[in-house]
């Protein structure tokens, strides 16, 4: 028996939501580092459009075709990026 983990995945974005909301109310961190998790969302979205891409143009699955699954990883390096920018910035403010 063959497990799909796609509802389970899309089940999961939920309580991201949830937090991205809170994270923005609360104001617990700055607005760049902000940036940074709802940037998540855009790997999220481009990894997904990659997985379709090599599934459909080359019958094979993403981690499979280097070109696309380095570009889809290169949105995850930008969240991060963008994140730890926006809290080393709010730490040399506080400082």
């Amino acid at each position: 028996m063959r497990f799909d983990p796609a509802p389970v995945f899309a089940v999961s974005l939920i309580p991201y939501f949830f937090f991205l909301y809170w994270l923005r109310k609360s104001k617990a961190l700055p607005i760049l580092a902000q940036r940074g998790f709802q940037l998540t969302l855009l790997f999220v979205a481009v990894t997904i459009a990659a997985a379709i891409v090599a599934s459909s143009c080359c019958n094979a699955q993403l981690v499979d075709i280097d070109v696309l699954h380095g570009g889809a990883e290169a949105f995850l390096t930008l969240a991060n990026t963008v994140l730890v920018i926006g809290l080393l910035a709010d730490h040399q403010q506080k400082e």
